[in-house]
């Protein structure tokens, strides 16, 4: 569980992250280097989810040494199901990292959404859901680790 106490908001209790593959944790299907290290510390505190399409086939094997969960998707509705996942875990409990178009519902139905620009860019419908948005995979698990930069970014 990881406990976000931002000013001018509720406090948020995370129990689960959920996340994008393919322009999130992975370029060109492969996972961006240091990916599976803060992924492997944040599942000590968050029950770690993979909702993708898998672009180019490659989630299961990548993310096969890592403690977490690997959802694919089917070609069509990819933004609805990603955001009726996040309601079955519950929104209330749930961060989201995406850079998609098909990430924006999740994002915006989650606790905290953060949208990351990385190689492939990232939609404007994602930016616009998102509650933060970041330079790069790495910065946006980063503040999940360090979870008082959230509280500067996010305070009233």
């Amino acid at each position: 569980m990881l406990a976000l106490d931002i000013p001018g908001h509720k406090e948020i209790l995370l129990a689960h992250l959920v996340l994008d593959y393919n322009g999130t944790l992975a370029c060109d299907g492969e996972l961006i280097g240091g990916v599976a290290e803060r992924l492997a510390k944040l599942s000590g505190l968050l029950k770690i989810h993979v909702v993708t399409a898998d672009t180019f086939g490659t989630v299961e094997s990548r993310l096969k040494h890592l403690p977490c969960r690997v959802i694919v998707l089917p070609r069509d509705g990819q933004d609805r199901l990603k955001r009726d996942f996040v309601r079955e875990l519950g929104p209330e409990q749930t961060v989201c990292i995406g850079n998609g178009r098909n990430d924006r519902l999740m994002l915006r139905e989650a606790a905290m959404g953060i949208a990351v620009i990385g190689s492939e860019g990232s939609a404007a419908a994602a930016l616009a859901a998102a509650d933060v948005v970041c330079n790069g995979i790495l910065t946006a698990l980063d503040l999940l680790d360090n979870p008082l930069r959230l509280t500067a970014t996010l305070r009233s």
